[in-house]
This record gives C-alpha cells, structure tokens and sequence, in this order.
C-alpha cells in the first residue's frame, strides 16, 4: 500500500497535512487508541479516512446522523474510496445488498448508526470479516455532560467487545471539556490513547453579535447584501424558523427551512435543495447541521441564542469549511435568555437518566447559558472570549471580529455604578438568599409593583436612586459591573446578584467604572472573502464548470472541487495535467476524471482575453 502522503495527495489532493492530522494519523496506522478534538472544518474525518485507505480489511465509522453519513459516502466515492453506509433510509434489498458486497471486501468504509450496531444481520457481517479500525465519530455524544447526550452511545464499547479481535479505535469531536474527554475514554473504553487537542481557533471566521430592534429586517437586509453567498440561518423554534423562511421566499430569496417537524422526505429533500446549492439559504433549528459537510457556507446567523458556547461555535462552525473567509453573527435580544431557560427546562433529552443526574445535568446547563449570555454581552474580543472558554490563551484582541473593527464609545459610570452597588449591598443585608437582577431594577428605578411592597424592597434607603435612569441602561451597567468582576451572578434558572470585594473601592469613590458600548450599526462589517483569484471571471467560470459537472454526476458541486481549490486553479492558471496536480486539493482521482474539463475552461477564457 502507498504511503501516507501518497494516499493524502492522491485521495484528498493535498501535499501536506493540517495541524494534529499527522499525529493521529501516525498513532492509528501504529495501532494505538486515539482521541481526537479538533474544531469543525479542521479535517477530521481525513484523521480516520485515510488509515482506513491503508490498512487492510474494512473501517467502521460510528456516526449519530443519516445526513452525515451520506455526505461522507458521497465525498469519499468522488475521490475514488469505495464506501458506504447502513441505516433506516436503505430497503431491505440495499441492506442486503451492502451487506454483501461488505463481505465480498469490496468497501473499504461503512458509515453506520450506534442503534445499528446489534442488528442481527449486521452483527453476522461484523464477526465475519476483518475489522481494522472503528472510528466514533462527534464521540462527545457519549458523555451525559456534552450538549448532544445520545444513549445509543453508551452501547458501543459492548460492541467492540464482542468483536472476533478488537480493532484500533479513534475518538473524534469537535467540543469537549475535560470532564467530557474524560468521560469519552472512559466509557467508550479507549485503551491508553493518544490524545491530541488541536487549536479551536478558527481564522477565517468572523464573529459578531449585533443588536437589531428588528431582527427580520437586520436579516433581510444582510441576505441581500451577501447575495453571492449560500448561508444557514438557525432559530430557537420550529415555528421561528418557518416565519423566518416564509419572509425569505416572499422577499425573493431562493430558501428552505429544516426541523424536526417536517417528515423525514421533506427534511431529505429540503436538505439537498441546500446541499445541491438549489437554494441558498438554509432555516433551520439545531436539528439541522450535524456533519454537513457542505464546504462553501459563506455565512452562519443565529436569530435566537442558543443554549450554549459548545452548540454556538459548532454550528457557526459550518462556515467558511473551504478555508475562505466567512462571517458568524448572532442576532441577540433579551428574550432569547428566557427563550434557552425554557428549552433547558423542557428539554427531554435525557430521559434516560436518574432524576440525580438530571439535575446535575440540568444545573451544568444553567452554567453553560451563563456563559453564553456573557459571550453575547461581552465588549472584548470575540474570539478570545470564545478561545478562553475552551481552555485555550487568546490575546485580548483579534483584530477580526465585531468588537475589534467595531467603533466604541467607553462612557464613566461610576456614578451609576455607585448606586447599583450600593443597592446590592443593601438588598444583601435584608435577603441573605440575595435577588436576581430584575427585582435589583425595579428597587432601585422605585417600581410600584406589587411584589417590589411585598419584598419590602420600598423600605431600602436605595429605592427609588435610579428612577429617572433608563431600565435599559441600568442592565447594561449591571452587565458591565459583572465583565468587569465587581459583581457576580448565581447559577440556576434565577441566578442572584452579589457583590464582589472588588466594588469596595468604587463604592468609596477610589476607583472608576467605565461602560464600552459598540456604535450601532445596520448591519455586520463585511470583510471580503479571502484566497479570490484575482480573475474574477475566470472563477466564475470555473464555478460553472463545476455546478455543470455537479449536475450530471448528481454529486454537490462541493464534492468536485472546494471554492478554495477554484481559487487556486483561478490563479495558477495550469495549462496541463501536470500543473494541474500542483493546485490544492487536486488528487491524481479527480484530476483523472474532471481536469480535463477545468483545462480547458481555463484555454477558452484565455482566448478570451487575447
């Protein structure tokens, strides 16, 4: 068998591997367990893709999601590995028929879902051939203390157990805390495995939170102004997310929506409309994402929040996957707090668990929204916010997200501080148990509210010190009081207000608070995209050469060539098979079977410009 380089350049078109995939490359071909976390889009499927090209007998791939499953299928084949998967969507006669040809050796992967694991006809076929390698992939899934708790999970250890010889296994996600990692080698029972984290930092994706009185028309205009680009678009709700792509198609944009609501052929259909590029903007729930490996996303907004930094940064992680630059806005407004702490109360994901865990479960959700929330308030980098709670150093500025480029007005509120502090301070006296920051508000703005007498919050000498202040901007002073480490906020669905050690000075006039506040603006920056060839019209060109080629293969025009490796050929400009191949991501497979028509739209726009 060829060599790992070899493979990589032939297979994947590359000429080097990215940052950790050696590593685990080397430690799976060696034979040792590995555990792999890496962000999305940093190339973790070629982690196990590629031993599997190597080694001999078949790789299983554990994969939680048909779509996932199809995308990889379809995007090994195009490059010339013969692979498959098994799930509900095959008849009995494609089951059996894969099966078949899964013992003939014909494939050298199989995409499998956890729940198929103990199918009797599958379980025949895996005690029947030789298997090299099982690769679980976003093993976060197995870990109660990860955001996509899947029971099916915990089943695979058992199955790799029962195995004639147990095989090499890979670990491999996108998120994971410690005590998720830990749970993942623990219970998938990963023998002493190599583990590599990889830098979570994303360059080439922009963050942003911006603040919209009217979130529909903020997007409307946005999807305009990014008219060129193919874009997903997540809502809290099912029912968010069909107003939202019902204003879309009636503004004239080419959009589908996805959740779970929808029957399994609709989300299918709806879901290679996108793919396909036959609409452009894709409205969906969370439901919607999970391995898609769609390469040429040019932007992620969130209308709502979402429940927390892990699911935030993997789903504004599915864009910009070719490398090119790609914006990731969250479109944030007070209600979508109360929004989360309604679907983290409701959530039903974890049934299967004992009411102990469910609330430990329950009370790590509440923390992960603390964070979240703190994220879309924060007046420093994005970036670093977001790098800092994946454990990693970050400098104070990127110089590449909403707060770095945005103009900032930094405002003196110690006197504002003053009065909030002491508040708290008196509430603390009076109520051991402290307030949450709502009723802070109404005491100190002297609210005539019912509950306000009842707490006896009238009687505090603090009452009222704030009543002609905006309730607006005592919540963004509140805010900043907390960033800042003068104030803390509780865990839990109420969490309550305390005063830091560090307000002292302040409250005795030694020290000054300042309020940063971004200077609104109608829409996001748009930072162009990077690695565009510098013949605009030779890329396009070469972009309908590939949706051509896309069309009559019935592949995603991704799966040919990414929008990265077009800008290279765009600037390369090869004149032959030969300078073909020095393009990144050109394989000697594609470049066999589509070269030839990318060289000679190369020849043809040339002769145009003579």
């Amino acid at each position: 068998m060829y060599d790992k380089y070899t493979i990589l350049k032939q297979y994947f078109g590359h000429d080097g591997f990215r940052q950790g995939q050696e590593a685990l490359v080397d430690a799976l071909l060696e034979g040792r367990d590995v555990l792999g976390v890496m962000p999305t889009g940093a190339g973790k499927s070629i982690c196990y893709q590629l031993p599997a090209v190597s080694l001999p007998g078949l790789t299983l791939v554990i994969s939680p999601l048909i779509s996932l499953m199809k995308d990889q299928v379809a995007s090994l084949k195009t490059s010339g590995i013969p692979a498959a998967f098994v799930n509900s969507t095959l008849s009995a006669e494609e089951y059996t028929e894969t099966l078949r040809l899964a013992r003939e050796g014909v494939y050298k992967l199989i995409y499998v879902a956890p729940e198929r694991l103990t199918a009797p006809a599958f379980a025949r076929l895996c005690q029947s051939v030789k298997i090299s390698l099982v690769a679980v992939d976003e093993a976060h899934c197995v870990s109660q203390w990860g955001q996509d708790f899947r029971p099916s999970y915990l089943n695979i250890a058992r199955f790799i157990e029962g195995l004639p010889e147990r095989p090499v296994v890979g670990a491999f996600t996108a998120t994971a805390t410690e005590a998720v990692k830990a749970d993942i080698v623990k219970l998938l029972e990963l023998k002493a495995p190599f583990t590599l984290t990889t830098g979570f930092d994303r360059p080439n994706l922009y963050f942003d939170v911006v603040k919209p009185k009217k979130k529909l028309d903020w997007l409307l205009q946005y999807v305009r102004d990014h008219a060129d680009q193919t874009g997903i678009v997540y809502c809290a709700t099912r029912k968010g997310v069909e107003e939202t792509c019902a204003k879309l198609i009636q503004s004239g944009v080419a959009a589908t929506r996805y959740h779970a609501g929808l029957s399994d052929e609709e989300r299918r259909q709806n879901q290679e409309d996108f793919v396909y590029d036959r609409v452009r903007v894709m409205v969906a729930t969370n439901a919607f994402g999970m391995g898609i490996d769609k390469s040429n996303v040019g932007f992620v907004l969130h209308y709502n929040m979402p429940k927390n930094l892990e699911s935030y940064y993997q789903e504004a992680g599915r864009a910009g996957r070719d490398g090119e630059r790609a914006q990731c806005v969250l479109m944030f407004s007070a209600g979508d707090v109360q929004t989360a702490k309604f679907l983290i109360g409701t959530s039903s994901e974890n049934e299967a668990l004992s009411e102990e865990e469910r609330a430990n479960v329950y009370l790590q959700d509440m923390k992960r929204l603390q964070a979240m929330t703190a994220y879309c308030k924060t007046t420093g980098c994005f970036r670093a916010n977001l790098l800092r709670y994946f454990g990693e150093n970050a400098p104070d500025r990127c110089g590449y997200c909403g707060n770095c480029v945005g103009e900032t007005v930094r405002t003196d509120i110690t006197l504002e501080a003053q009065k909030i502090l002491s508040g708290v301070a008196r509430v603390e006296k009076r109520y051991a148990t402290g307030l949450g920051v709502t009723m802070i508000i109404r005491m100190l703005t002297g609210s005539g509210e019912q509950r306000v007498h009842q707490l006896g919050l009238d009687r505090l000498p603090t009452y009222g010190i704030m009543a002609a202040t905006n309730r607006t901007h005592i919540r963004a002073c509140i805010d900043a009081l907390a960033e800042q480490g003068y104030l803390s906020l509780g865990e839990g669905q109420y969490p309550v207000v305390r005063l830091n050690r560090a307000a002292w000075p302040v409250l005795k006039g030694e020290e000054k608070v300042y309020l940063t506040e971004r200077v609104a603006r109608k829409r996001a920056a748009s930072p162009k995209r990077a690695g565009k060839a510098p013949n605009d019209s030779l890329y396009e060109a070469l972009r309908a050469c590939r949706m051509e080629l896309a069309r009559r293969e019935g592949v995603p025009a991704y799966m040919i060539f990414s929008n990265a490796a077009l800008s290279d050929m765009a600037l390369k400009r090869p004149a032959d098979m030969e300078e073909l191949m020095q393009v990144s991501g050109v394989g000697s497979y594609k470049a066999s079977h589509y070269g030839e028509a990318f060289l000679e739209t190369i020849r043809n726009w040339e002769a145009t410009q003579t």
